[in-house]
Protein backbone atom coordinates (compact mmCIF):
# COMPACT_ATOMS: atom_id res chain seq x y z
CA UNK A 1 0.00 0.00 0.00
CA UNK A 2 1.37 3.41 -1.03
CA UNK A 3 0.46 6.22 1.33
CA UNK A 4 0.30 9.83 0.19
CA UNK A 5 2.29 12.59 1.86
CA UNK A 6 -0.70 13.78 3.92
CA UNK A 7 -0.42 10.73 6.17
CA UNK A 8 3.26 11.40 6.88
CA UNK A 9 2.74 14.97 8.07
CA UNK A 10 1.97 14.02 11.72
CA UNK A 11 5.49 12.59 11.95
CA UNK A 12 6.72 16.21 11.59
CA UNK A 13 4.14 17.38 14.15
CA UNK A 14 1.76 18.71 11.50
CA UNK A 15 -1.81 17.91 12.48
CA UNK A 16 -4.16 16.34 9.96
CA UNK A 17 -7.74 15.13 10.37
CA UNK A 18 -6.92 11.91 8.58
CA UNK A 19 -4.13 10.52 10.77
CA UNK A 20 -3.75 7.10 9.20
CA UNK A 21 -0.61 6.19 11.13
CA UNK A 22 -2.35 6.85 14.45
CA UNK A 23 -5.35 4.78 13.30
CA UNK A 24 -3.01 1.90 12.44
CA UNK A 25 -1.24 2.17 15.82
CA UNK A 26 -4.61 2.19 17.61
CA UNK A 27 -5.95 -0.72 15.51
CA UNK A 28 -8.90 1.33 14.22
CA UNK A 29 -8.91 0.03 10.65
CA UNK A 30 -11.40 -2.30 9.00
CA UNK A 31 -8.61 -4.66 7.98
CA UNK A 32 -5.32 -5.39 9.70
CA UNK A 33 -2.59 -3.19 8.25
CA UNK A 34 0.90 -3.08 9.72
CA UNK A 35 3.42 -0.31 9.26
CA UNK A 36 5.51 -2.85 7.35
CA UNK A 37 2.72 -2.99 4.73
CA UNK A 38 3.16 0.69 3.90
CA UNK A 39 5.33 2.12 1.16
CA UNK A 40 6.21 5.75 0.52
CA UNK A 41 7.38 7.49 -2.62
CA UNK A 42 10.67 9.25 -1.99
CA UNK A 43 9.09 12.40 -3.45
CA UNK A 44 6.78 12.46 -0.42
CA UNK A 45 9.80 13.14 1.77
CA UNK A 46 10.57 16.25 -0.28
CA UNK A 47 6.92 17.27 -0.13
CA UNK A 48 6.85 16.81 3.66
CA UNK A 49 9.97 18.97 4.03
CA UNK A 50 8.49 21.71 1.83
CA UNK A 51 5.19 21.72 3.74
CA UNK A 52 6.98 21.79 7.10
CA UNK A 53 9.16 24.70 6.00
CA UNK A 54 6.13 26.62 4.77
CA UNK A 55 4.43 26.08 8.15
CA UNK A 56 7.52 27.02 10.14
CA UNK A 57 8.04 23.60 11.68
CA UNK A 58 11.48 23.46 13.35
CA UNK A 59 14.06 21.52 11.29
CA UNK A 60 14.66 19.21 14.26
CA UNK A 61 11.14 17.77 13.92
CA UNK A 62 11.48 17.49 10.16
CA UNK A 63 14.73 15.54 10.52
CA UNK A 64 13.11 13.24 13.08
CA UNK A 65 10.23 12.62 10.66
CA UNK A 66 12.54 11.89 7.73
CA UNK A 67 14.65 9.50 9.82
CA UNK A 68 11.51 7.71 11.00
CA UNK A 69 10.22 7.36 7.44
CA UNK A 70 13.46 5.73 6.29
CA UNK A 71 13.53 3.41 9.33
CA UNK A 72 9.89 2.30 9.24
CA UNK A 73 8.71 2.39 5.64
CA UNK A 74 9.86 0.99 2.35
CA UNK A 75 10.84 4.18 0.47
CA UNK A 76 10.47 3.88 -3.30
CA UNK A 77 12.75 6.01 -5.51
CA UNK A 78 10.82 8.32 -7.83
CA UNK A 79 13.53 8.15 -10.48
CA UNK A 80 12.84 4.57 -11.55
CA UNK A 81 12.31 4.40 -15.30
CA UNK A 82 8.91 2.71 -15.03
CA UNK A 83 7.66 5.31 -12.55
CA UNK A 84 8.92 8.17 -14.74
CA UNK A 85 7.13 6.78 -17.80
CA UNK A 86 3.79 6.39 -16.02
CA UNK A 87 4.21 9.78 -14.28
CA UNK A 88 4.49 11.51 -17.64
CA UNK A 89 1.28 9.85 -18.82
CA UNK A 90 -0.59 10.80 -15.65
CA UNK A 91 0.66 14.39 -15.63
CA UNK A 92 -1.36 15.11 -18.79
CA UNK A 93 -4.49 14.60 -16.71
CA UNK A 94 -3.45 15.48 -13.16
CA UNK A 95 -1.33 18.58 -13.92
CA UNK A 96 0.61 18.05 -10.69
CA UNK A 97 3.84 16.16 -11.22
CA UNK A 98 4.36 15.21 -7.57
CA UNK A 99 0.89 13.64 -7.39
CA UNK A 100 1.60 11.96 -10.72
CA UNK A 101 4.74 10.39 -9.27
CA UNK A 102 2.95 9.13 -6.16
CA UNK A 103 0.11 7.62 -8.20
CA UNK A 104 2.59 6.18 -10.73
CA UNK A 105 4.43 4.51 -7.86
CA UNK A 106 1.26 2.70 -6.81
CA UNK A 107 0.50 1.73 -10.41
CA UNK A 108 3.97 0.39 -11.23
CA UNK A 109 4.21 -1.57 -7.98
CA UNK A 110 0.63 -2.84 -8.36
CA UNK A 111 -0.23 -1.44 -4.93
CA UNK A 112 -3.24 0.38 -3.54
CA UNK A 113 -2.89 4.14 -3.13
CA UNK A 114 -4.35 5.87 -0.09
CA UNK A 115 -4.81 9.59 -0.73
CA UNK A 116 -7.11 12.46 0.09
CA UNK A 117 -6.23 14.26 -3.15
CA UNK A 118 -9.44 15.48 -4.80
CA UNK A 119 -7.98 15.58 -8.31
CA UNK A 120 -6.82 11.97 -8.10
CA UNK A 121 -10.22 10.95 -6.73
CA UNK A 122 -11.98 12.85 -9.54
CA UNK A 123 -10.35 10.49 -12.08
CA UNK A 124 -10.36 7.46 -9.79
CA UNK A 125 -12.72 5.25 -11.82
CA UNK A 126 -10.83 5.72 -15.07
CA UNK A 127 -7.42 5.26 -13.42
CA UNK A 128 -8.52 2.12 -11.57
CA UNK A 129 -9.90 0.62 -14.77
CA UNK A 130 -7.01 1.61 -17.05
CA UNK A 131 -4.19 0.68 -14.69
CA UNK A 132 -5.85 -2.07 -12.63
CA UNK A 133 -5.09 -0.32 -9.36
CA UNK A 134 -7.17 0.74 -6.36
CA UNK A 135 -7.41 4.28 -4.97
CA UNK A 136 -8.70 4.70 -1.43
CA UNK A 137 -9.31 7.42 1.15
CA UNK A 138 -8.78 7.36 4.90
CA UNK A 139 -12.54 6.88 5.44
CA UNK A 140 -12.43 3.73 3.30
CA UNK A 141 -10.01 2.14 5.77
CA UNK A 142 -11.27 3.33 9.15
CA UNK A 143 -13.75 1.31 11.27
Amino acid sequence: MIIDTTYLLPLARIKVKTDLLKAIAENRLREKIDFSDLKVSMISIFELQAKASKLGIPPKYVCEAVNTIFKVFNVIPYYREDIIEVSHELYKELHDYIDSIILATAITLNEYLVTEDTIIHSVKNRIEKQYNTKILKYVDLIK
